[in-house]
């Protein structure tokens, strides 16, 4: 490149809608995405599962709308906004689906689902919420601040179940220290007078004892934050946990330079990894024997496990090994049987290696293990959340299900919470992605990727286990939201060129899906979009790679070809639905149509193929995630006759960075590459991400070191350029300066960096997406066509 850019500031805007698209342009397709159409967005079922309701934009302008339809009368009708105003939250139902409680504006309201009749059980300046339905069903209980309460259903009665304080009003024994008590007993010891006192008080006590009603039990929670109250259905037993919040976190900041007031402004953004992390336990508070005790963690089997990563660090493994301390743990949920008679508790790890799910003595707080996943990389997967519970629950008062990756991939499991035998009701080289209870515990609903890893559908299968039915049938992607009744399914569909629309179908195997809304414009519709064919090539490690693949009609006299890099990195792109990717997946068809080869590569650490493919990275991000755009490169070549020297990449986020590592490590490879808002160096990102892949880096600097492109920055030969937000507050801008300073340093002169000073992470103005897509292609039509 000829000239050095630090900062490029941007004006203007894209233009007007055109009526038909004969060529592509930056412009026509970096537009407001309205000109597209808008897609059917937030559908959900009333809750007498008679109509389905959905954000939509009919007209394409202006704001969304809602909209509602019934499976009979599938024409979309503006709901008013008085009908707007009446319709219930969110809530819990009771066990017959006949009545739902829910919180709105602060109050709690009960719903009777047959006639739709609301009554509204609280009007009060202080916020209910989380209410739900009493093991009887006779009373609502709810959460005010950090306390329980039951509100009686036939004929009022409130009654407070938990009384959280912040410190207790009066010392007892057990709260002294070691110097208070000692000196309480001298004092006893020495003074005749404070003896008497003793008895009268004592005395008072009594007599004062029975006369007075009993309070509540105070729960302490000192300087810690309540959280994770819950109530067995007996309502015998409550169980909470207290979390100390971590201490000397240092958060950074985001300068934002174009602000109303014309000064500079600074906006409060994440810590980095690495940064002091809260710890938690968790009480169980019997309401039968008046006391409160703790669950006792340290019994966990395996709590002292260390990492295997500390192999590479002899020092810090014996360190480790002479503390034989507990890891920290977090129990993320506990869950009752209908019988108050078990109880399971889902604990994760704080280095998210361990997740374990066990039986909790209510009477005792003693746990004991019923399933443990170990992954030395970092659990996770579909339905197995970091810091949450995950898909989990009681399918009879016996037996429990969840997920684990423990084949491979995530799957569906049931457990004999009595025995502690287990059984796996779903198998193979798939992923369970959703999965729902049916309403008589009877059957699981769930969706997955059988048939193909870019395709899901909507299956069920027997609580018992089987084989799975399949019912939705149309190729692409089914997001699939299931009437309340469970004769419906409300489905938003999409195919690879095709944004997503809404269809209705009955829930039975086969039965035909009926096209509910036409969004997508009739400018859109004109241009005939590549539906680009998935294909896969084998990496250097014998393993199949999915990638999406658009082909040139009339491939350019120079054979160039573009590597387009998906951000995320635990993200499925190449699928036979609409792209989140789709401002690329449009720009990739203006590359095919001037002659460029183009391939969107689910490299590793992708979602959708298994835990294998999820924690390939593990310790070296830029490391497989990048060879695999390697070995796609050579297929290219080999396959398609593509000039190995005139290959390019691009793409934002995590896909910026490996654009990067691309151009620094593999320069004979990538001739010119796009980075767009990219992780320069992990040490700076987040925490809750990066800890899980590379540790930290004072533990793990072996895998930082690997990992980040700014220790590589000397071996850039190719063409780069940067873009940037300045206001990101996910990736922060503070990171491509850095690299910027580094690259001077390096004395290094091809490379530019474009700025964009109201943008953040995701670019929200159409003039920043414009800008940003002409300076690539310009990239790629001076460096790959030569």
């Amino acid at each position: 490149m000829k000239k050095l850019f630090t900062l490029l500031l941007l004006a203007g805007s894209t233009g007007a809608y055109a009526q038909k698209l004969d060529t592509l342009t930056i412009e026509k397709i970096m537009r407001d995405p309205k000109w597209i159409g808008v897609s059917p967005s937030n559908i959900r079922w009333s809750d007498d599962s008679k109509k389905i309701l959905f954000n939509w934009n009919d007209g394409k302008t202006g704001p969304d709308e809602l909209f509602a339809i019934t499976p009979g009368s599938i024409t979309p009708q503006k709901v008013s906004i008085a009908e707007q105003r009446s319709l219930p939250a969110n809530g819990s139902y009771n066990k017959k689906h006949t009545q739902k409680v829910f919180e709105k504006g602060g109050d709690l309201f009960l719903e009777d689902i047959k006639t739709g009749k609301i009554i509204q059980l609280t009007h009060t300046e202080q916020r209910e919420s989380a209410p739900v339905f009493s093991g009887d069903e006779s009373r609502v209980i709810y959460s005010q601040g950090s306390n329980l309460f039951a509100l009686k259903l036939n004929g009022g009665g409130l009654e407070q179940l938990t009384n959280f304080v912040k410190a207790k009003s009066k010392k007892s024994k057990e709260d002294l220290n070691q110097q208070e008590q000692w000196l309480k007993k001298q004092q006893q010891e020495l003074f005749d007078i404070i003896k008497v006192e003793q008895k009268q008080e004592k005395q008072d006590s009594t007599e004062n004892a029975n006369l007075e009603i009993k309070g509540l039990k105070e729960l302490a929670f000192g300087d810690k934050k309540v959280g994770r109250v819950k109530i067995s259905p007996d309502e015998r037993f409550i169980t909470y946990r207290l979390t100390k919040p971590a201490e000397d976190v240092k958060d950074a900041i985001v300068p934002n330079y174009v602000t109303e007031s014309g000064f500079t402004e600074d906006i409060p953004n994440r810590s980095k990894v690495g940064r002091p992390s809260s710890t938690s336990e968790t009480y169980i508070f019997d309401s039968k024997r008046d006391t409160v005790y703790r669950v006792n963690t340290a019994d966990i089997p395996g709590i002292k496990d260390q990492p295997d990563y500390l192999k590479d660090y002899p020092k810090e493994q014996e360190t480790y090994k002479k503390a034989n301390a507990d890891r920290q743990v977090a129990i993320e949920g506990v869950f009752w049987s209908e019988n108050s008679a078990n109880a399971i508790v889902v604990i994760s790890a704080q280095d998210n290696k361990d997740r374990w799910i066990m039986r909790l003595d209510a009477v005792t707080g003693k746990l004991n293990l019923l399933d443990r996943q170990r992954d030395e990389a970092w659990i996770g997967g579909p339905g197995i959340e970091n810091s949450a519970a995950g898909s989990v629950g009681f399918v009879d008062d016996n037996h429990f299900y969840f997920q684990s990756e423990a084949s491979g991939y995530s799957h569906l499991y049931i457990c004999d919470v009595n025995t502690d035998a287990k059984k796996q009701l779903t198998n193979g080289k798939w992923e369970v992605q959703t999965l729902y209870l049916s309403n008589d515990k009877k059957k699981f609903y769930f969706t997955a990727n059988i048939d193909h890893p870019g395709a899901t559908n909507f299956y069920s299968i027997p609580v018992d286990g089987g084989t799975p039915t399949k019912i939705t049938g149309i190729k692409g992607g089914n997001e699939v939201t299931l009437s309340p009744d469970e004769k419906w399914l409300a489905i938003r569909y999409s195919y690879s060129n095709k944004p997503w629309e809404l269809y209705v179908q009955a829930n039975k195997p086969g039965a035909k899906a009926v096209q509910v809304t036409n969004s997508v414009s009739a400018e859109y519709m004109s241009y005939p979009w590549r539906d680009p064919e998935i294909i896969t090539f084998k990496n250097r490690y014998g393993s199949d790679v999915y990638a999406r693949l658009y082909l040139p009609k009339h491939a350019d006299p120079a054979k160039p070809a573009v590597v387009f890099v998906h951000g995320a990195g635990y993200l499925q792109e190449v699928t036979y639905s609409w792209s989140y990717y789709f401002r690329e997946f449009m720009f990739n068809n203006m590359l095919a149509d001037n002659g460029y080869t183009v391939l969107d590569v689910d490299y590793t650490a992708s979602a959708g193929y298994g835990r294998d493919w999820r924690t390939g990275i593990y310790r070296h991000m830029g490391g497989k995630d990048l060879s695999d755009q390697v070995d796609g490169v050579k297929y290219l070549v080999d396959k398609y006759g593509v000039n190995p020297k005139h290959v390019g990449l691009y793409g934002g986020s995590y896909g910026g960075f490996i654009t990067l590592m691309g151009m620094f490590t593999e320069p004979d490879v990538f001739a010119a590459g796009g980075a767009i808002r990219s992780v320069t160096d992990w040490a700076h990102y987040n925490h809750e991400y990066t800890a899980n892949i590379l540790n930290e880096p004072f533990t793990d600097e072996l895998a930082y070191r690997k990992s980040s492109p700014i220790y590589f920055a000397n071996g850039l030969k190719g063409n780069l350029l940067m873009l940037h937000g300045m206001i990101d507050q996910n990736v922060n801008y503070q990171d491509i300066i850095r690299l910027s300073q580094k690259l001077i340093e390096l004395h290094k002169e091809n490379w530019e960096l474009a700025s964009y000073p109201v943008e953040d992470h995701g670019f929200e103005q159409p003039s920043s997406w414009a800008d940003e897509y002409k300076r690539i292609f310009k990239l790629f039509e001076q460096t790959l066509k030569k």
